[in-house]
């Protein structure tokens, strides 16, 4: 799978959920849904993870397109690290554009997964799921590569 097949579909598939929380007219700090582990409850977080920086206000959203396309012209100019991790950038610049348009949009990113139990872990969505994924794979290829040229 290539980097714009895989940007396209975490994009179009995070876009997908959050907008099908938003037409069925659910509002801020509405719960969805609630579970023992896990509940739905929407939210925009104003900031990033953990809600830092949300003093920023909206020069957050300049500050992150600009980061955006800082790392996709340091890409551009490292196309050996863009071969050999395209599926994990595109999983992981898709989830990242999403966010991003979700503040130009909503004024914040749309986030609604909220784990409680046994501890109390910060709400998030699919897009920050596909971005840890995205790191992890580019982990795992970077590491089973370095095994593989030492034998």
């Amino acid at each position: 799978m290539n980097f714009g097949i895989a940007f396209v579909i975490i994009f179009a598939l995070d876009q997908s959920i959050k907008w099908s929380f938003l037409l069925q007219g659910y509002q801020f700090g509405d719960m969805i849904y609630e579970t023992r582990f896990v509940s739905l409850l929407l939210v925009y977080n104003k900031g990033v993870a953990f809600s830092m920086f949300a003093f920023l206000g909206d020069w957050l959203k300049f500050l992150q397109v600009l980061l955006l396309f800082g790392i996709l012209i340091y890409l551009w100019k490292n196309q050996e690290f863009v071969q050999s991790h395209t599926l994990p950038l595109g999983i992981i610049f898709g989830a990242g554009f999403s966010n991003v348009l979700d503040r130009f949009i909503h004024g914040g990113v749309v986030d609604y997964i909220f784990w409680h139990y046994q501890f109390e872990f910060a709400i998030f969505n699919f897009a920050d799921v596909m971005i840890d994924l995205g790191v992890v794979l580019i982990l795992y290829q970077t590491f089973l590569r370095k095994d593989k040229s030492v034998s």
